[in-house]
Parts: structure tokens; C-alpha cells; sequence
């Protein structure tokens, strides 16, 4: 079946059901599947404004070429209908990929919040202060998206920066939308401590990870964690000094350690410190059930050497570049201040379009 109205009306009746299925009571009380629902109707409401923004692109079409067919239509006219022809031709393809896309079965971790993991890499200072840009940048988009960034834990650099930062973020499809931004990022710039002008080189690390939710089956035995309180260090004022709030928590089986010092509140560091150790070992349990997710969670990380790099930032030319996809902009100002919108989506379509199966079936809404 193709995207047409007969889809679009069962589309329709399958968003109703939802609906419907949202206002039972004893739907409401079951708060799991409630949860799943309102996802379901979310990615259902999205799919219908897509798909009927394509059928009226398609219609237009339609109208326009009737136009230019007709004996009766005026040159002039027909000039004008050809010129807006040629920009709605854009505009279908462009529709027609974007219903395509999100008519693909969702990935269990496209709904699930996001800790994202920052470290410097190759660069000393500078890739201290490159890693507190791209900290910057997506909690900058993070805002421009409606979601909320959460600081987990961080070591600030004595010059400004940060030589590790990790922190969550919270909204609607965050781990769809960040999930390929994992790998070496290098940057190309001036320094602010380079007295000659010269241009270096620098790198910062990017690991996303899908947040663990408390369904998961993770089974943690508080005899497996061995948990240590210190004094929080960097900025904070007298308190960083006074207090033994910060805490380190190692999970023995595995090896991972996990810390948080950013709260005042013992009891809110250590919940942090959980919530990044339960998403470190949910990856790590994907990635035993999927070798290829576990290589790709190797190379998210890698050495954080600038050969390794999946993307650009030339701030001499105002420049970024992502090497996977070959998508440059002369836009690089308006990328740090979290204008990502254009690139999330070109790597999402350049990720998905592979696997994309161009047929329509009314059992696929039932996935969605």
C-alpha cells in the first residue's frame, strides 16, 4: 500500500483508538501501559501531520499540472504554475522521506532520557575548554527543544572548561534525536593562550547513553557496591570544604565506577550517581545482547585522539563539517548556540534511510 488517502484514513481511526484508549480508567491506572499510550499517540499524532502535510503537497501537484495541461490556461500562468512546480517537487520529496521515516518501528531506546558524557581529549587546556563548548551547545539545544539538562558530575579545568563533564537530558524522543552523536569531536581554532595567533588542534570525547528506567530488568545487590563519600571539589563557595556530600560508587562485578558531587544533599549525589550507574550497565547489557552495538559503544569513546574524529569545528572559517555523512555549513556560530536542528535530522535520515522498507502497511501502526 502506498501513503494515500485510504492510509490516512486508517491512520486516523488507529489515532482515535488511542484516544479512546487514553480516557479509560482503568487504562489511567495502570501507570506502565498508560506511559506506552501516550508515547503510542504521540508518534501517532507526528505521523498524521506528516502525512497529511504529503497529501496536500501531492494535491497541489496535481492541481498545478492540470494547469499547465490545460489549452485554455494563459502562458503567463503557466510560467508562474511551472516556477512553483518545481519548488513543490522538493518540498513531496522531502515529505514523502520524512513519513518514511518515521513509519520504521521505533527502537526501545528511542523514548529513553540521555546521559551524555564529555571528556577532553588531545589538546591539554584548549580541549578542556572545546569539551565545556560542546557541554554548552547541547544543553543549549537541550533549551531550544523544551527539554531539561541535569548536571551529574563534572571536573572543571583551572583555566575554565571542563576535563570531564557527564550530565542527563530529559524530553520527548532525546536518544532518537542525540544518539548519533557519539565519537571524537576535533575542533580547529585559535587558542586563547596561543600569544602567535597559530591555529591548533584539539579533541573532546562524546559517549551517549540511553537512561536506564526503573523497569529495566537490572538487577543491582547492594552487596555488589561499594560506596565512598568525599568533599565535592571545584566551584561552590564554602560548602565545597565543609561537607562530605560528593560519592563515588564502584559496582564490584563489573568495575565501573560512578561519582557525583554536584548537589549540596548527600542522598541527591548518590541517586545520581545510581541513575549513571544503571545506564552504564543497561549499555552494557545491549551490548552483550548486540556485538555490533558493543563495537559501536567502543568506537562513541575511542582514545579521544583527533584522528578519530567524526566531526569538525573550524572556527577560523566558521565551519562544521561531519565526516560521516559529508554535510558541511558555513554556520558554525549558530551550532554552538544549539542550533542543531538541520544536522540531527540529515543524520538521522542518512542512518535510517538504509534499513528503510518504502512500503505502508495499516499492521505497522500497530508498532507505532
Amino acid at each position: 500500500m502506498s501513503i494515500d488517502r485510504t492510509f490516512a484514513d486508517a491512520l486516523a481511526a488507529k489515532l482515535m483508538e488511542r484516544e479512546s484508549q487514553l480516557s479509560d480508567p482503568a487504562v489511567i491506572a495502570q501507570q506502565q501501559k498508560y506511559r506506552e499510550l501516550i508515547k503510542s499517540h504521540s508518534r501517532l499524532k507526528r505521523l498524521m501531520d506528516k502525512v497529511q502535510t504529503l497529501l496536500r503537497l501531492r494535491l497541489d501537484v496535481e492541481n498545478h499540472q492540470g494547469l499547465i495541461a490545460a489549452s485554455d490556461t494563459d502562458e503567463e500562468l503557466k510560467a508562474l504554475a511551472r516556477d512553483e512546480l518545481a519548488a513543490m517537487g522538493q518540498a513531496l520529496a522531502e515529505a514523502e522521506q520524512y513519513v518514511w521515516l518515521d513509519l520504521q518501528p521505533p527502537d526501545p531506546n528511542d523514548s529513553r532520557n540521555t546521559i551524555l558524557e564529555i571528556r577532553a581529549g588531545t589538546g591539554g587546556d584548549e580541549a578542556a575548554l572545546f569539551a565545556g563548548d560542546l557541554y554548552r551547545m547541547y544543553t543549549r539545544y537541550a533549551e531550544r527543544r523544551g527539554w531539561t539538562a541535569e548536571m551529574i558530575d563534572a571536573s572543571p579545568s583551572e583555566i575554565g572548561g571542563y576535563k570531564e563533564v557527564v550530565f542527563s537530558i530529559q524530553g520527548d524522543n532525546v536518544y532518537r534525536t542525540l544518539r548519533y552523536e557519539g565519537g571524537a569531536h576535533r575542533v580547529q581554532r585559535i587558542p586563547v593562550t596561543e600569544a602567535s595567533g597559530r591555529i591548533h588542534t584539539s579533541a573532546a570525547t562524546v559517549a551517549v547513553l540511553p537512561e536506564a528506567d526503573e523497569v529495566d530488568d537490572l538487577e543491582i545487590k547492594p552487596d555488589d557496591l561499594r560506596i565512598d563519600v568525599y568533599r565535592s571539589s571545584g566551584a561552590g563557595g564554602q560548602h565545597v570544604n565543609k561537607t562530605d556530600s560528593a560519592v563515588r560508587i564502584t559496582h564490584l562485578p563489573s568495575g565501573m565506577v560512578v561519582a557525583s558531587q554536584e548537589e549540596r544533599s548527600q542522598h541527591k549525589n548518590r541517586a545520581k550517581a545510581m541513575r549513571l550507574l544503571r545506564s552504564r550497565l543497561l549499555a552494557f547489557k545491549q551490548e552483550e545482547a548486540n556485538a555490533q552495538m558493543g563495537q559501536s559503544r567502543r568506537t562513541q569513546v575511542g582514545s579521544g585522539d583527533r584522528s578519530e574524529r567524526i566531526r569538525t569545528y573550524n572556527f577560523p572559517q566558521n565551519r562544521l563539517t561531519d565526516h560521516r555523512i559529508n554535510f558541511t555549513r558555513y554556520s558554525l556560530e549558530r551550532v554552538m548556540e544549539g542550533e542543531l536542528d538541520e544536522l540531527m535530522t540529515a543524520l538521522r535520515e542518512f542512518y535510517v534511510t538504509a534499513q528503510t522498507q518504502k512500503t505502508a502497511d495499516i499492521e505497522q501502526l500497530a508498532a507505532l
